[in-house]
C-alpha cells in the first residue's frame, strides 16, 4: 500500500504561479511510476505531468514550457511547479502512483483555481 497525500493548491491570478507537492509514505520501494493528473469540472480526469519506471518525464502538450515536475528520492515527495498559470488550469490536481502490481494510488487531491 501507498499513501499519498497533496498540498499546495489555492486561488491565484492569470500568469501567477503555484507550487503542488505530494508525499509519498507506505510501500515506496513498489512504485514504478509517479505523475499528476488533473480533473476540471464537467470533464474527465487528465495526464499533466509523470515520470515513467525509466526517468523519463512526460508533459500534457497543454502544459509543456509551464509546468515542471520534479522527485526527491530521499523525502518520497514530488512537486510540480506551475508557472503562466491559465484559466483552462483550473481543477482538482491528484498525485498518482503505479506500482510494478499495476496498482493505482491516488491521493486526495488539492484544488487549483486560476481567475482570468
Amino acid at each position: 500500500q501507498v499513501q499519498l497525500v497533496e498540498s499546495g493548491g489555492g486561488l491565484v491570478q492569470a500568469g501567477e504561479s503555484l507550487r503542488l507537492s505530494c508525499a509519498a509514505s507506505g510501500s515506496i520501494f513498489t512504485i514504478k511510476t509517479m505523475g499528476w493528473h488533473r480533473q476540471a469540472p464537467g470533464k474527465q480526469r487528465e495526464l499533466v505531468a509523470a515520470f515513467t519506471s525509466t526517468g523519463i518525464i512526460n508533459y500534457a502538450d497543454s502544459v509543456k514550457g509551464r509546468f515542471t515536475i520534479s522527485r526527491d528520492n530521499a523525502k518520497n515527495t514530488l512537486d510540480l511547479q506551475m508557472n503562466s498559470l491559465k484559466s483552462e488550469d483550473t481543477g482538482v490536481y491528484y498525485c498518482n502512483v503505479i506500482d510494478w502490481n499495476r496498482r493505482a494510488y491516488w491521493g486526495q487531491g488539492t484544488q487549483v483555481t486560476v481567475s482570468s
